[in-house]
């Protein structure tokens, strides 16, 4: 009977999904714990969780630009891009790069695209029928 119990939590898709996180933390080299591993999982997700960082990133994913030029772009004042940028340089999605007065941003790793077109069919998918928030 124990056997079987094992097998059925073995086979359990919550459980095997913590097993497959886990196993990614410590292939990436993490060796951390798993909720130290969450933390840092949250710490991305809270940059994300933004509609004008998110606008942003995609912004700058097409290569380097001034923030004059992201301002533009987005149609957000320059004060509020410059506080975007700022939380996501210090989440280390975009790179800065200074040429003379004027400086450059450009999306570190263009995986972050995946994960936000991912969360995109998430969300329409399953908040489709939603009226509110």
């Amino acid at each position: 009977m124990k056997k079987m119990a094992k097998g059925n939590l073995a086979s359990d898709p919550a459980t095997k999904r913590k097993s497959e996180i886990s196993n990614a933390a410590e292939q990436q080299g993490a060796m951390l714990p798993l909720d130290e591993h969450f933390q840092k999982v949250a710490f991305l997700a809270k940059s994300l969780s933004d509609e004008n960082r998110l606008r942003i990133l995609l912004c700058v994913s097409s290569g380097k630009k001034p923030v004059s030029a992201i301002v533009e772009e987005v149609g957000l004042s320059q004060p509020l891009v410059s506080h975007h940028l700022k939380e996501l340089k210090r989440s280390l999605l975009v790179s800065v790069e200074r040429n003379g007065p004027f400086i450059y941003y450009e999306l570190v790793d263009p995986r972050i695209l995946d994960v936000v077109q991912t969360l995109s069919v998430v969300a329409t998918d399953s908040l489709a029928a939603r009226k509110t928030f």
